[in-house]
């Protein structure tokens, strides 16, 4: 694991990061911001521009690294198909670009973060997002859910190896996205035609499709996972009994008992991030720094957890920056630092 392990990176202090989506389509001054604002002890994220079009989107970002499965677009979206074509090739060539801008900006630094994360589509939200030769989404399928899965498994190892040759000596971290396990798990996602919906994915399938992805990252060598999910009820449990270092999940609308599991996840070892910076409309207002801190810390404490425990938290903004300008998105990873150096204050005590 190049010298880290997930111990390595258990911080001893609240963390900031965001959640992968930027705005713009220039990658230098997407890593150059990111970077510049998320320096140790925070984590700097390899930037997604969708602004850029087609293979810059997640789903194409991550489709366009599965083992013998090709993917091209649709006016309905990514397809899988019998063999690459120039959409594939176009997200290879845009990961590409980026992985190299950020290789020139890191190694021009005079100290480098300690870590780097990557977002990857989970496995059953890429299957609700590609499309079958027949126009039903994957999803339908139990055996094309299983080859994405196996097959987006088999592809991070080389796409992890060209991170890890980026940055060298920095602890690769993963966020696995699953923005449409709600709707997976409760069979709500429409059929092409719309009439129906697809039936849900059983939850042990789930669970063991993200065991696939994390044991293949974890054999890459990555240092921590983390599966990133809406705020609307989410398994939790199941996504630790996979083996996944963590949760993602906004703070806003959570339920008390949800909080109460975060709480138990806190209490077990694992990691939260709290997406406690809500992002609003664009040119709104973001909250002040002592709000945000006490929307953190007023659970927390009525939870009965210490101030010493807040450490096993990392803050995130609430969703993706990409519709906000360039000169927001710095704004907001600006209050997030301020946030994680409030929250720290207060571990301190």
């Amino acid at each position: 694991m190049s010298g880290h392990s997930l111990a390595g990176l258990a911080s001893s202090q609240v963390t900031a990061t965001a959640l992968g989506p930027w705005p713009g389509d220039d990658p230098l001054e997407a890593t150059r911001t990111i970077r510049g604002e998320l320096g140790s002890p925070h984590l700097p994220h390899l930037a997604e521009l969708p602004g850029r079009g087609v293979g810059s989107d997640a789903v194409g970002r991550t489709a366009a690294l599965l083992v013998e499965l090709a993917v091209d677009v649709q006016p309905h979206g990514w397809r899988l198909v019998d063999r690459p074509g120039k959409d594939q090739q176009r997200a290879l060539s845009a990961l590409a670009t980026d992985i190299n801008v950020l290789a020139d900006v890191a190694g021009a630094e005079d100290a480098s973060a300690e870590a780097v994360k990557i977002q990857l589509r989970g496995p059953l939200s890429l299957a609700a997002g590609l499309y079958l030769h027949n126009g039903e989404r994957a999803l339908l399928d139990f055996g094309a859910r299983r080859d994405i899965t196996d097959s987006l498994a088999a592809g991070v190892a080389e796409h992890i190896a060209r991170i890890r040759t980026a940055v060298p000596g920095a602890a690769v971290v993963v966020q696995l996205d699953e923005p449409d396990i709600a709707a997976v798990l409760a069979g709500t996602i429409p059929t092409a035609s719309g009439y129906r919906t697809l039936r849900s994915v059983p939850l042990d399938e789930a669970t063991a499709a993200w065991r696939r992805v994390v044991e293949a990252l974890r054999a890459a060598g990555v240092a921590e996972t983390v599966i990133s999910v809406p705020e609307i009820e989410a398994p939790f449990a199941r996504i630790l009994a996979s083996g996944a270092d963590g949760v993602a999940v906004p703070l806003k609308a959570l339920t008390t008992k949800q909080w109460e599991q975060l709480a138990g996840m806190v209490e077990s070892g694992k990691r939260v991030w709290a997406g406690a910076l809500p992002t609003g409309e664009p040119g709104e207002a973001l909250p002040r720094t002592a709000e945000l801190v006490d929307a953190v810390w007023r659970p927390w404490r009525q939870l009965g957890l210490p101030a010493s425990s807040l450490a096993a938290l990392r803050v995130t903004p609430s969703h993706g920056l990409a519709g906000h300008s360039p000169a927001a998105a710095k704004e907001i990873l600006n209050r997030l630092t301020r946030l994680a150096d409030g929250l720290n204050q207060l571990a301190l005590g």
